[in-house]
């Protein structure tokens, strides 16, 4: 056995012995991190995009006065709900029902770990990489149904039992849809799915899945017309009534940070992944970072939710 005050220990044997592993675990850490920080600031400017786009729908101009043009406005939300008096009502489960806002955006920041940008360009490479997101948004529905029952609300109960129910029942059909890809492909492996539509994207293939795909993202992530649980006319808030401040905020980020995890699945298992935009993908001396076609493709994906 060599020991580290050995003198006969070359460098490069130190190196690989024990600097190398904490290095590779420093580096995995570092991207981590990394990707929750542009998570967070993408989740950010997704509720300033959506609010611009509705405003040009309906022809006003939207947060034009914080920033130029409104961009500091996702920053100062954030800042108004950090600041906001954190109440806890007196029947609630005091312990769960701070535990469940944590616990479901939790969940939604995991299924980034799989979802490939760039070939070789993915945290971890899992064989049962879209399994894995599947199992993660299904996750989130137990601590919906948690933090409504914590709260002690019949309001807030109801909305969490109507937000499990939608989510349970298509979550079926979405296993559905990535088993008919697998069977396809022979693989459950995104990065792997993305190879395979190098000659022709799966909305093109199989646009019968990918049109209910469409519906069912959309009903996962409670957007109209399937915001049932939410439901403000009769519900008030749904499941997260009770909530305020960084509880509230919490929710309200999970459910941003699901629209872009469904926006980037859409893109790696229908839309071509990391490929070019035809004719782009003709021109071989033309070439664009395929993370580029990536978030181009995401961002078209946000605008249709």
């Amino acid at each position: 056995m060599v020991l580290p005050n050995d003198p006969t220990m070359s460098k490069s044997l130190f190196y690989t012995m024990y600097l190398e592993p904490i290095v590779v675990i420093l580096l995995q850490i570092g991207e981590i991190l990394t990707l929750i920080i542009t998570v967070l600031m993408a989740i950010a400017f997704l509720t300033l995009y959506e609010r611009k786009i509705l405003a040009c729908i309906q022809k006003r101009q939207g947060p034009e006065i914080t920033g130029l043009y409104g961009l500091l406005q996702p920053i100062t939300d954030g800042l108004k709900l950090i600041l906001k008096e954190l109440i806890i009502p007196m029947t609630a489960s005091q312990k769960l029902f701070i535990l469940s806002p944590i616990m479901t955006f939790f969940f939604s920041i995991l299924g980034w770990s799989m979802i490939p940008f760039d070939y070789g360009t993915v945290i971890f490479d899992f064989e049962l990489g879209s399994l894995y997101i599947f199992a993660m948004s299904a996750c989130s529905v137990y601590f919906i149904i948690i933090g409504g029952w914590a709260s002690n609300s019949r309001y807030a109960f109801l909305g969490a039992l109507r937000a499990a129910a939608q989510l349970i029942a298509y979550e079926i059909s979405l296993a559905m849809i990535l088993a008919n890809i697998a069977l396809y492909t022979g693989t459950f492996n995104l990065s792997k799915i993305v190879l395979f539509q190098e000659k022709g994207w799966f909305c093109i293939l199989l646009i019968p899945q990918f049109i209910m795909f469409l519906t069912i993202i959309l009903a996962e992530t409670n957007r109209s017309p399937f915001d049932l649980p939410e439901a403000e006319g009769e519900l008030v808030a749904g499941y997260h009534v009770e909530y305020s401040s960084t509880g509230f905020a919490l929710f309200f980020l999970a459910e941003y940070s699901n629209i872009l995890v469904m926006s980037s699945l859409t893109t790696t298992l229908f839309l071509g992944g990391w490929f070019p935009i035809f004719p782009f993908n003709l021109f071989y001396f033309f070439q664009i970072p395929g993370y580029f076609w990536f978030c181009l493709k995401t961002i078209f994906m946000i605008s249709f939710f």
